[in-house]
């Protein structure tokens, strides 16, 4: 494993959000929304080229999400700078978890990943 290039240093956090108004458990249908921050704490801008998920339900079921940018955008964020979105997660499950990376070009040419870390999708009281 190689050391990162701290030139080249995104951070990325999450809040999740359960959406019982869109939400059927019923039918096996509960809604999430993420909210992401991506935060470049490197020295060199950086532009969000793709995005990797892995998305786990209660039952263990994998989905992967592969696609271009984030909601129709390849931001481009500037040391010091962050940049922010909402999307959202549908589970047959009322847990599960969601993690990846998002594959990024800095303005020095340099290709590299940021790690989003693993995060979970609860209905309020489902984990005690």
């Amino acid at each position: 494993m190689t050391t990162p290039d701290p030139r080249h240093n995104i951070r990325v956090s999450v809040a999740t959000e359960y959406l019982a108004d869109q939400s059927d458990p019923a039918s096996d249908r509960w809604v999430f929304a993420y909210h992401i921050t991506i935060r470049n704490e490197g020295s060199v801008s950086a532009r969000l080229l793709t995005r990797h998920w892995v998305i786990t339900d209660g039952k263990e079921r994998v989905q992967e999400v592969h696609g271009e940018g984030v909601i129709g955008e390849q931001p481009h964020i500037a040391p010091g700078q962050h940049f922010e979105y909402t999307s959202g997660a549908i589970l047959e499950t009322e847990v599960g978890s969601m993690r990846g990376s998002y594959q990024m070009i800095g303005e020095d040419g340099i290709h590299f990943e940021a790690d989003i870390p693993t995060f979970t999708l609860a209905v309020p009281h489902a984990l005690h």
